[in-house]
C-alpha cells in the first residue's frame, strides 16, 4: 500500500496543522510517560543503592522493619547464633538512623542518615570508602556522602578536603571531624548520608540510651560454593522468629515494595503513566476519527468498489503507526534534556536507558493502535448506499 498508493500518508499530511497538534499531543503524552517512569525508576534505584552496596549473602533483620530508613533493632545475639552454622564464613553488624548534622558554614541543622560499621571488616562496597576507611578507625571521624544535598554543605567541605584539611562541626549535639568523602547518592529517604565506624555511632547515640547489642541490620557472609538457599532455610528454621532472613535480592525487593505500596508516592507515579497513556490515546482517537469523518464519502466510494474493511483498518492502522512514530521522536528528545534538568536539580538517579526507551515506544505505538481500533467503527457501520 505505500509503494502504490500512500493513503495514509497522504491523509494525515493534507492537513498539516492538524498532523502538528496530533504530534504535539502524542509527544506530550510520551513526555508525561517518560517523566513518570523516570521518577519511579529513581525512587527505586536511590532507595535500594544502599542495600546493593552492602557485602553480605544474607541479612537479618526485625521483621517488624518496613524501610532501611526506619528500621527496628534486633538484638545482635541472633547474628552469632547464625555465625555458628557450618556454611556461614562471616558476620557483621550494620547501624543506620537519622541524626541532625550542622552545616559547618551556615550552622544550618538538616537531618542526614548516619550509617555505622566496623571499619576493620568490609561492609559496604563504594567509591571513596577503601581510600578513607582507615580515617574512621579514628573515634569521631565521620565520612560524608560526596553526593548529598547541597544544604548540607558538601561543596564547601569537598573543597576543603581537598585541600587536605578536616572540617569540624556538630552532629546531634555531638563535635565531629568530617575526615573524607564517599559517594553513594541521597535519595527520596534521606537527603544525605554518613558514615563512621559502629564505636563513633553508638557514642554519638548514646543521648539516644541505644543499647550497643540492638543492632538494625546483620550482614551474613556464607563460604564459597554454599546454597544461599538452603542456608537460609536453615537459618529460618532453626532462628527465633524475632528475625527475619532475607537474601540480598529479597532485601532489595522488601525495599522496593515498601515504596511501591506502602507509600503513596509509588502510586501516583504509576497513575501518572496510565495517565499520559490515556491522554494520547483520547488525542489520537480524536485525529483518526475527524480524518476518516472528513473522508467517509472517499471510503464509501472504495467499499462500493469491493474493498473489504480489512483493507480500512489497514489504512487507519498506519495512520496510526506514523503518528506514533512522529510523535515519539521529539517526545523522547525533549525527555532526555528533561531527565538531565531533574537530575541536577534533585541530584536522584533519573537516567534514560534502552529499556525505557524501547517500552515507551512499544506503548505509543499500542496506544496508537487501540486509538486507530476505535475510530474504524464509524467507517465499518458506514453504508455506501446510505452516503450517496
Amino acid at each position: 500500500m505505500f509503494v502504490k498508493i500512500p493513503l495514509a500518508w497522504l491523509q494525515l499530511t493534507r492537513k498539516k496543522s492538524r498532523l502538528l497538534a496530533a504530534m504535539a499531543g502524542i509527544a506530550f503524552a510520551d513526555i508525561l510517560m517518560f517523566m513518570q517512569l523516570g521518577f519511579q525508576d529513581a525512587l527505586y534505584e536511590s532507595n535500594t543503592q544502599l542495600h546493593k552496596s552492602l557485602q553480605g549473602d544474607l541479612f537479618l533483620i526485625n521483621p517488624q522493619s518496613q524501610t532501611i530508613a526506619y528500621m527496628e533493632s534486633f538484638s545482635r545475639r541472633r547474628l552469632y547464633q547464625a555465625r555458628g552454622f557450618d556454611s556461614v564464613e562471616s558476620v557483621n553488624s550494620f547501624y543506620v538512623d537519622f541524626i541532625r548534622f550542622k552545616n559547618p558554614e551556615t550552622r544550618y541543622n538538616r537531618t542526614i542518615l548516619f550509617l555505622g560499621f566496623n571499619p576493620n571488616e568490609r561492609v559496604l562496597k563504594l567509591p571513596g570508602i577503601p581510600e578513607n576507611i582507615n580515617k574512621i578507625k579514628l573515634p569521631d571521624v565521620v565520612l560524608l556522602d560526596s553526593a548529598s544535598r547541597p544544604e548540607f554543605g558538601t561543596m564547601a567541605i569537598a573543597e576543603k578536603i581537598k585541600q587536605g584539611q578536616i572540617v569540624s562541626t556538630e552532629m546531634g549535639g555531638h563535635k565531629i571531624k568530617v575526615g573524607g568523602l564517599f559517594k553513594l547518592g541521597n535519595s527520596f529517604a534521606a537527603d544525605g548520608n554518613l558514615i563512621a565506624s559502629d564505636l563513633t555511632f553508638l557514642r554519638i547515640f548514646k543521648f539516644k540510651n541505644r543499647n550497643p547489642e540492638q543492632i538494625d541490620i546483620g550482614l551474613i557472609t556464607l563460604k564459597p560454593g554454599s546454597d544461599t538457599q538452603k542456608v537460609k532455610a536453615n537459618l529460618v528454621a532453626n532462628l527465633p522468629q524475632d528475625v527475619r532472613v532475607l537474601t540480598k535480592q529479597e532485601f532489595v525487593d522488601f525495599e522496593q515494595e515498601h515504596w511501591s505500596s506502602s507509600t503513596p508516592i509509588g502510586f501516583i507515579f504509576s497513575l501518572g503513566v496510565m495517565m499520559g497513556f490515556l491522554v494520547g490515546a483520547v488525542i489520537v482517537y480524536q485525529i483518526l476519527y475527524t480524518g476518516v469523518s472528513d473522508h467517509l464519502a472517499e471510503y464509501a466510494t472504495l467499499k462500493a468498489m469491493g474493498y473489504a474493511d480489512i483493507y480500512f483498518l489497514g489504512v487507519v492502522l498506519q495512520e496510526a503507526l506514523i503518528l506514533a512514530i512522529l510523535g515519539y521522536t521529539p517526545g523522547f528528545i525533549l525527555s532526555v534534556f528533561l531527565y538531565d534538568f531533574a537530575q541536577n536539580a534533585t541530584l536522584l538517579p533519573i537516567v534514560m536507558n534502552v529499556y525505557r526507551a524501547s517500552g515507551v515506544l512499544i506503548s505509543t505505538i499500542f496506544m496508537c493502535s487501540i486509538a486507530s481500533a476505535f475510530a474504524i467503527v464509524k467507517l465499518r457501520s458506514a453504508d455506501p448506499s446510505d452516503i450517496f
